[in-house]
């Protein structure tokens, strides 16, 4: 990575994209006809895909239902030839947990939980190709397809990266960009709100850069939300025309 240019002094990224500037997104609901709900997104390189079982009964022993509220239950795995490297446990390492850990967090904080007690939700999320971003491209193919399973939010969960370089906050930082190391972070949003569902950091920046980088991180994840605003309603649309209304 020894002398990379991560951003030019026109104000270009590696690949062509101007600081604040997403990658291209795709994504369709809908994708799995056996799922309660399902989704599949693509953020540049990064590919995952999502299914929600539920609201269904507790599995297992009753003991771990509540009273009050859902149990959200989330499980991530990565695809064994979604990066370079083959790993052996594509799921069930330390990473994957983490990440499981992260998305229940953050579902938490969006599902209405409240409306279905004693039950459970379950959420799969699977990257089939990384390439920076994962953590966001995971929760923004969750949020399609909670949607799509019908499970009520209290609004939509937006996600994206950011970094900081060169005095410059980068959003939506790809596979490289991360790689070449730098305080970065990321944020998942609640657009209508301005809540924050979930933020993470995983180096030390400076408070005088820190509110810079969030705001780039937040701004690039309403633009987020107007990407997948428009895919629900396609969905819905092409539902109503299969349903003949």
């Amino acid at each position: 990575m020894a002398g990379l240019e991560l951003l030019s002094d026109q104000g270009y990224r590696v690949d062509g994209r101007r600081a604040g500037e997403l990658r291209k997104i795709q994504a369709r609901m809908g994708v799995f006809a056996q799922a309660d709900g399902s989704a599949y997104i693509e953020q540049g390189n990064t590919k995952a895909l999502a299914v929600v079982y539920g609201p269904h009964e507790i599995r297992g022993s009753r003991a771990r239902a509540l009273p009050d509220r859902a149990l959200v239950n989330c499980q991530y795995s990565s695809a064994t030839f979604s990066t370079g490297e083959r790993k052996r446990r594509p799921h069930g390492d330390r990473k994957s947990c983490e990440m499981g850990l992260q998305l229940r967090q953050t579902f938490e904080a969006a599902i209405l939980t409240q409306l279905h007690p004693r039950s459970q939700i379950d959420i799969y999320v699977q990257v089939l190709q990384a390439d920076g971003g994962t953590y966001a491209a995971c929760v923004n193919a969750a949020t399609l397809a909670v949607l799509d399973a019908g499970v009520p939010m209290r609004d939509f969960v937006c996600a994206c990266s950011a970094g900081f370089v060169d005095g410059t906050p980068l959003a939506d930082l790809s596979h490289v960009e991360e790689a070449a190391g730098g305080p970065q972070l990321a944020l998942a949003l609640l657009p209508a709100s301005g809540q924050i569902a979930l933020l993470e950091m995983d180096a030390r920046l400076h408070e005088d850069h820190l509110e810079q980088v969030l705001e780039a991180a937040a701004r690039a994840a309403r633009d987020v939300h107007a990407l997948l605003d428009r895919v629900v309603r396609q969905h819905v649309r092409e539902a109503s025309v299969l349903l003949g209304d």
